[in-house]
Formats: C-alpha cells, structure tokens, sequence
C-alpha cells in the first residue's frame, strides 16, 4: 500500500475523530472534522461545533501554531463554497496558500456538490478525495439522507422482554431494561434532531423526550401525532426547557362543522403553552406517514428517534419508513398478557411477514442491544 495513502488516511481518522466531538451540537448542520499538515506534522485542528459558527475549516486555521502556505488540509466533507450564515470555506483555503485538499467525501448538499472542489482545483490546489469515504459517510447519514432523498434518518427504539413484551398488561413498564441500557437511549436522544412519539404515549407516560448527558447538547425537537388533538396543556414536555414541542394532526377538513369551534379553543390554548401545530393529510384515518417525513425533512430534521408504542411502530414498519431499529432486550419474562412491540393486524401468513437484518449486537448490563435494519422477506 503506497506511503501516501496510509498517511492520507491516518490524517483523515484524527479529522473525523475532531468530527465526532460535534456529535450531539451541529444539528442541522453535519459533523466535520479538519487537519492541517505540513511537513508531516499538525499545525492546526478544528471541527464545527454548531450550526451558525465557524466550520471546521475555519477553526483549524484559526487554530494554527504556524503559516499555513503550503500545507494539506484535511476534512471530512467537501468545503462549502457558497455564502449562508458563515463565508465560504473554499476562500479562507485559498487565501492561506493552502496547496492540497484531502476531503473523505463530496457534499451531498445541492448548494455545494462539487462545486467545492472546482473552486479550489480552479485556484490551482490539488484535490484528492474517497479517503475513509464510508466512515465519512457514516458521521452523517441522516444529513446525507436529507439532502439526497429529502427525508430524514429513521431509527425507532425498543425495549423488550425475553418473550417480546414491552409492558405488563397493566401498561406497567419500568423498568424493563437495566441503567445500562436506558443511559444508552439518553445518548440515542442527544444525537437525534427530533423524537417522534404518538399522543398514546404521551397520555400513558406523560415523557418529557430531552437528552440527559454529560457533554454539551443541542436538546432534540418533540413531535407527537397527535390526530384528533388531544394532547394535555399540562403535558410535561411543553413546561420544560429545550427545542420546540411540534404537534402533528390531520388536516381540519376532517373534523365535524360541531367540533370546530372546541378544536379551534384547543389549538389556541396548545399554542400559549409553547407548542407549534401543523396539520398534515391523513391516510386510512391516520396522519400520513410519508407526509410526515417529507414535513420533517422540510424543518431540517437529519435524525430522527422514534420513541413509541405497537400502533405507530406498526405503521412505521408497515410503510417500511424506519431505517435502523435498536432494540434492548432484556432476560425477563412477562407473559402472555404483556403488551408487544407491533400492531400489524393482516398478517396471517409467514410469506407476508416483516423480517429485518441484524446488524449488530452487544451487551449492556445484562441486557442485549440489537440494531436492525429491514429486508424484504
């Protein structure tokens, strides 16, 4: 393997391991790491660190111990070259003298896609790309995802039973799983633009949905489906501090002339406590899914953790529209009455079922966590 290239892409670890710092705080933006070499040793690092302030580019160079002319720069995503709420990267390369490029991957936003790279290859840098691209790609799958597909990443979160039960028949439920696995879903929450639940939760639950971490974090948006309005103002996640609470219903053509007047005091009354509604067409009764998801992209949403019970999780899975499921499993038995993980009425014969593919599995306390994603069966 030429020198070059295991240099190349020893740089490009540290650039992604500096990414990985804005883990839980870029939202909306991606995480980019950067690295300044010359002469084979660092002399500058940066990564973003959250959206409105300077991208990783900048902050390496911000950051160096000496004149960068003449240096390699190293970074996880193509270097922007149009002005929004911070100047071009592209320029603050090119003004430095900067005389090589090693990025792990082209932008996938339409603003930039590749034209990044003409910038810099026009003023005469040089240009290498792919290094550790899949690790890259990785760092951003839900940003990447919203700016190809115009959807968010879609991860639905489980806890389980032995036998598959997510709750007693009571609807008694913590703790199913162990510390271990429950501090793992705070970090799940930190990482995720917005969580999705349905009204039933919150009724059932009363969840206040906000990361609880130790590192710095950009609290997750709340959305509830919310189809007939009728989510508490009291509702704990609407007193506590955070992003925004979103309320989703159907649209109100599909509400009764006699129930207008009643839902019009509801969404005033949800709105003075904090919360933004938006209604959304509906399917089969339910809000539309795919509506859903293209809505949530529209607001910048990368990520999302869907945090709910058997019927939206069946809907979900239904419409194949969850992209990664994590599932904890712990060694309990609740029996037969427990309450499962899916409502999907229909299904009567095995050619017909849902079927995913482990992806990995390891332990946490004494539990398991799986993640999966879907396959056709």
């Amino acid at each position: 393997m030429p020198n070059d290239f295991i240099l190349d892409a020893q740089f490009m670890a540290r650039a992604l391991q500096l990414a990985r710092k804005g883990w839980y705080t870029t939202k909306p933006n991606p995480r980019v790491g950067c690295v300044l070499v010359k002469d084979g040793r660092i002399i500058g690092e940066g990564w973003h660190q959250r959206a409105g302030q300077s991208h990783a580019e900048v902050e390496a160079l911000n950051n160096t111990t000496e004149n960068p002319a003449g240096a390699t720069a190293y970074v996880t995503l193509e270097p922007c070259s149009h002005h929004d709420k911070t100047p071009p990267c592209c320029e603050a390369i090119i003004k430095t003298g900067i005389k090589r490029v090693v990025a792990a991957m082209q932008d996938p936003n339409p603003l930039v896609s590749g034209n990044g790279f003409k910038l810099l290859m026009e003023a005469g840098i040089q240009v290498t790309t792919g290094v550790l691209e899949q690790d890259a790609r990785e760092l951003n799958r839900g940003f990447i995802k919203r700016m190809t597909e115009g959807k968010p990443f879609v991860r639905s979160k489980l806890a389980m039973s032995l036998d598959g039960r997510t709750a007693m028949a009571s609807g008694e439920s913590q703790w199913i799983t162990s510390k271990e696995s429950r501090a793992d879903v705070q970090k799940l929450r930190a990482e995720s633009g917005a969580i999705l639940t349905g009204i039933n939760t919150v009724l059932a639950d009363d969840p206040s949905l906000t990361a609880r971490v130790e590192q710095d974090v950009t609290q997750p948006i709340r959305v509830v489906l919310d189809s007939k309005l009728q989510m508490p103002t009291t509702a704990k996640m609407l007193s506590l501090p955070g992003r925004t609470v979103i309320i989703i219903c159907e649209k109100a053509n599909s509400v009764r002339s006699e129930l207008v007047e009643e839902r019009t005091n509801k969404l005033q009354e949800l709105k003075n406590a904090g919360a933004e509604i938006h209604f959304l067409p509906e399917h089969n009764g339910q809000i539309d899914l795919s509506s859903l998801m293209q809505f949530l992209a529209e607001q910048q949403i990368n990520d999302i953790l869907v945090e709910a019970g058997a019927i939206l999780n069946g809907a979900l899975l239904q419409v194949n529209l969850v992209d990664e499921w994590t599932v904890y499993v712990a060694p309990k038995v609740l029996g037969d009455n427990g309450k499962g993980l899916f409502n999907l009425p229909g299904l009567d014969h095995l050619i017909n079922c849902k079927q995913l593919k482990i992806k990995d599995i390891r332990q946490l306390g004494q539990d398991l966590k799986l993640n999966l994603s879907p396959i056709t069966c």
